[in-house]
């Protein structure tokens, strides 16, 4: 897929609630990119794929976990996976398989968006499913940023390689 006509690439992390995995996305890619200098060229939202949390901030325990790394996602607000984002944004990436057939269904013939696992980018959990950790404990909040952060870079890796090709480098994990 080619970067859209305004030079940017617009990303919708998605899961079920919008609470926990698919904020964790979020901030995390957003935070990255801006790091490293595509900030306003890659657009990140996430929304939830059921209507449980409309409007909420992120669980109190992904925003204590995402906080000591660094990430702030405070300010995010959970909504719902609607047919207007399948052509509002570029890709669709899904926490877990059940997400991903969930928005398969759902995408409108005419969808722009290219839908895919959040973990396909991956090389150490390459098309895993990123685990929920809403029933768990502290470690659960844990794994997903581990998963997330690796993921993200290699997202950022090829979204850089599509917005400016001439410039790609490949860019390693903390």
């Amino acid at each position: 897929m080619q970067a859209t006509a305004s030079g940017k690439i617009r990303v919708l992390v998605v899961c079920t609630g919008n609470i926990c995995r698919s904020p964790t996305g979020e901030g995390v890619l957003r935070a990255l990119a801006t790091k490293r200098g595509l900030g306003s060229r890659v657009e990140v939202a996430s929304a939830g794929t059921h209507d449980y949390h409309v409007g909420d901030p992120p669980d109190p325990r992904t925003l204590k976990h995402a906080h000591r790394r660094g990430y702030d996602l405070t300010a995010q607000r959970a909504q719902q996976v609607a047919r207007r984002h399948f052509h509002d944004f570029d890709y669709i990436l899904a926490m877990d398989r059940g997400h991903l057939r969930w928005l398969k269904q759902l995408a409108p013939a005419d969808a722009r968006a290219k839908l895919g696992l959040f973990l396909e980018a991956s090389g150490r959990w390459k098309s895993e499913d990123v685990p929920d950790p809403y029933y768990g404990g502290v470690e659960g909040f844990e794994q997903v940023l581990d998963m997330v952060e690796e993921a993200a870079e290699r997202w950022l890796d090829r979204f850089e390689a599509e917005l400016d090709p001439g410039a790609f480098r490949l860019h390693r994990s903390n």
